[in-house]
This record gives structure tokens, sequence and C-alpha cells, in this order.
């Protein structure tokens, strides 16, 4: 493994670290006495930027170069932690940190993903991005636990934004002094614009997956919102102990599979190996509706490994598909992961009438994912005009 590739590790830590914010709302809730509606505006602020700024990122980064967006964008995450530390007098001290953290994090997720391709060895790129994902599994495990280990200690909730901060600095630092030899991007003849990021989707093998990560994302979400109420409608009305058990069970799957698919990956070809999870995945959601608490959860568990790798799968193989377009992809497939969010809300409409019913949605997308994965085996690589 190249050590370019330990600053992008970094990076990745940090987008899961940044999870962390999440935990501050009920904190913030009582230290402003807010109502829920305006405390809901905490999260919002952070997923804000998703939804408006991942294209424009994209294109920012084909003109000034990867590495100059890390850099730029990692300093405002560093400038949203630390204005809390300074003062929380007032709610928008910390709001409007939250959105500088949102809009940071989205930039580390749209060039983070395709600067793992600059910086990896040859042929190494699916494999170097699954293990960042596991990285930043990491991350995200551990963040809720960081606020409460905080107050243990005996310190202010608003002290998390030191360690954050530090986190932070240290990837500005590594990634600052990083040695880019040749990037995606940075030149000032690049014709990107968001017109010619969305004339990418023309292209029905770009739409296909960009379509992949839209649905991927939300059966993830879908399945780690509704797991435990599957399992307590069908053997047991302990919600809590559901919860523990089945999102524990695909929690711990997701990162021994991004692990395990590291490994994998040396050996077998990003295409072959996606078509394996892919059908992996589609058995998994199918021993869902088997009658069997022993068959759900290793159904669960199974679910889990196979969706691990999807995300970077997908991203890699489109990426190496159309490398010079490296940027602009990225801030379509970022874009597509805040759009997913709607799956969950549709199995929660199917669960009205039956929660079984509503792992049908999954189903569908782990089929629909299977035919991407066939249909990558036989695609070359694509042409599409800005």
């Amino acid at each position: 493994m190249k050590l370019k590739t330990i600053p992008i590790f970094l990076v990745f830590f940090i987008m899961g670290f940044g999870d962390a914010v999440g935990t501050l709302v009920g904190f913030v809730t009582k230290e402003f006495n807010l109502s829920p509606a305006v405390a809901g505006l905490l999260p919002f602020f952070g997923f804000l930027a998703f939804g408006l700024f991942s294209v424009p990122l994209g294109i920012l980064a084909e003109k000034k170069g990867q590495k100059f967006v890390l850099v730029v964008f990692l300093s405002l995450v560093l400038a949203g932690e630390l204005i809390p530390i300074i003062s929380i007098a007032r709610y928008e001290f910390v709001l409007i940190p939250i959105f500088f953290i949102g809009l940071g994090i989205t930039a580390l997720q749209v060039v983070g993903n395709p600067m793992m391709r600059t910086v990896s060895a040859p042929g190494m790129f699916s494999r170097n991005l699954t293990f960042a994902q596991f990285i930043k599994s990491v991350g995200s495990n551990a963040a809720p636990y960081l606020l409460p280990l905080v107050v243990a200690m005996g310190l202010a909730w608003q002290n998390i934004f030191g360690v954050l901060a530090f986190v932070a600095a240290a990837a500005l630092i590594s990634v600052s002094f990083l040695k880019v030899e040749k990037e995606s991007g940075g030149t000032k003849q690049s014709g990107a614009s968001i017109r010619s990021s969305f004339v990418l989707l023309k292209e029905p093998y770009v739409l296909m997956m960009v379509l992949g990560i839209f649905f991927y994302v939300g059966a993830e979400a879908g399945l780690n919102s509704w797991i435990a109420r599957l399992l307590q409608m069908k053997f047991s009305p302990d919600i809590d102990t559901m919860t523990t058990l089945g999102v524990g069970f695909f929690m711990t799957a997701l990162a021994i599979g991004r692990l395990a698919g590291s490994f994998i990956l040396n050996y077998l070809s990003p295409k072959k190996f996606f078509v394996l999870t892919s059908l992996v995945g589609v058995a998994a959601v199918l021993g869902t509706f088997v009658p069997s608490e022993s068959v759900v959860l290793v159904s669960i568990f199974l679910a889990g490994i196979s969706f691990a790798n999807v995300f970077p799968l997908i991203f890699s193989i489109l990426i190496d598909s159309m490398p010079e377009r490296s940027n602009e992809l990225s801030g379509l497939m970022v874009m597509a992961i805040v759009v997913g969010a709607i799956i969950p809300a549709l199995m929660g409409v199917a669960a009205n009438e039956s929660v079984e019913l509503s792992f049908i949605i999954p189903l569908m997308i782990f089929i629909y994912i299977s035919f991407l994965a066939f249909n990558s085996l036989k695609h070359s690589k694509a042409a599409v005009q800005p």
C-alpha cells in the first residue's frame, strides 16, 4: 500500500467521525431550550450541503484540482469545529459551524473518493476505496460513543469539537504535504460545468450506475431502519432486544464486509466481485422472508456483508470507465446519496400494510444492482462529450 494513501484514509476517517454531529441534538436542545423542530435544523444543515453542493464541488475539483479542494474544505471543517470552542453564546454559533462542517464533509466525500484513485497504485483503486470505506465505518461507529465519553470525563459537551478539531488538523497537515504527481482536474482549460455534469446522465451506463448509488444508499438505510421492527413483528415483542440484535448484526457485518472486501479485491477483479456480492445480497434479502429466526438473523448478517462493498465497487468501476470525468461523476454520485433517503420513507409507507411487505423494496433494489453488476462485466470504456 502506497504511503500517499494514508492522508486520504485519514480524510475518510474524518467523514465517518463527522457523524458525531448527529449526537449533539439532545445537548443543544437542552442548552438553548429549543423546540424539537428548531433543534432538528442541526442535522438538516449538515445534510443540506450534500444536496446543494455535491455537483458544484465536483466542478471546482475539476477546475482547481483535488488537493486544492481538500485543503480548502478541511480548513473549513477545522474552522467549523473551532468556533463552538470559542463561544456557544447563541444557537447560531453552533448552527453555522455545523453547516461549515457539513459543507466540508461534502467536499471530502466528493473529492476524497476520486482522489483515492489518484494516489493508488495501478489496479488498486477498488481495493483501497473499499478499505477506505472500512476506515470511514470505524469513524462512524466510534462517533456515537465520543460525546458521552467527553461528558463522562466531566467536560462540557461542546468540548467534543476540540476532539474533532484535532483530527481535522491532523488530516489537513497530512494532505497539505501530500505530493501528487498527476491528478484529475486542476486545468484552467477544463470545460466542466453544472450542465456538463448532468449531460453525463445521458450516457445510459452512467445513469444506471448513479441510480445504483441512489437505490443502494436507500436500501441500506431502509434495512437499518426496519430490521428491528421486522424481527419484533415476526419473533418477539421486545423491540429493544431486537434493535440491539438485528441492527448490531447488520452494522457489524458492514464493517466486516468492508474489511474482507479490501482483502478479496487483491485476488478478484472488481467487476467479478461486484457480481458475487450482488447475488449474495439478493439471497440475503430473500432470507428475511423465511419464518425462522435463525435463518433471518443469518440473512441479516449476510445482507450486511454483501451491502458493505456495493458503494465502493459502483464508484470505482464507473470512475475507472471514465477517469477523465472523475470529479464530475463523483459529484453526481454523492448527490445521489442524499436523494436515496427517500427509500426508507417508501418502506415506511409499505410497512403500514406489512413490515415484511416493505422488504420487497430492498429485494427489488438488489435485483437491479445484480443487473448492474452483470452489465458492468460487458461494459467497456464510455465516451461522453461535455
